[in-house]
This record gives structure tokens, C-alpha cells and sequence, in this order.
């Protein structure tokens, strides 16, 4: 675990290692939420990165009667 410190003006710097794991960009636009008392960056992607995501999802199970 790594640790930022918070700028007087609420700035993070995420640390190197991570953004190159999330290759992240510079301007890419990120989500935040805060949930249970901390506070979660989310990567907004490009609609044309999700192309092929649920491929080989397994589609055989019982749907209830409700959701069909």
C-alpha cells in the first residue's frame, strides 16, 4: 500500500506504479465516490474499450420466471 498526501489546494498525485498498472492518462476523466468512508477513483473508459468484455460469458443458467 502506498501513501499520497492531500495539497492545500485537495490535489493526489497517484503514484507512478499505479497509473502505469491502470495505464492511465493524462486528462483521462475518472469518477469519484465515496463509499463506507474512503474515497474510490474509477477510470472512465471509451465506449469502444468495452467492445468484446463479455466475451465467453456463460449464458446456461436458470433465469426466474420474473426476468424472462
Amino acid at each position: 500500500m502506498q501513501t499520497v498526501t492531500v495539497s492545500p489546494k485537495y490535489q493526489v498525485v497517484i503514484p507512478k506504479k499505479i497509473r502505469a498498472s491502470l495505464q492511465l492518462r493524462p486528462g483521462q476523466k475518472m469518477q469519484v465516490i465515496e463509499y463506507n468512508g474512503r474515497v474510490e477513483l474509477i477510470p472512465e473508459c471509451d465506449i469502444t474499450e468495452l467492445r468484446g468484455f463479455l466475451k465467453g460469458i456463460n449464458t446456461d443458467f436458470v433465469r426466474e420466471a420474473d426476468r424472462i
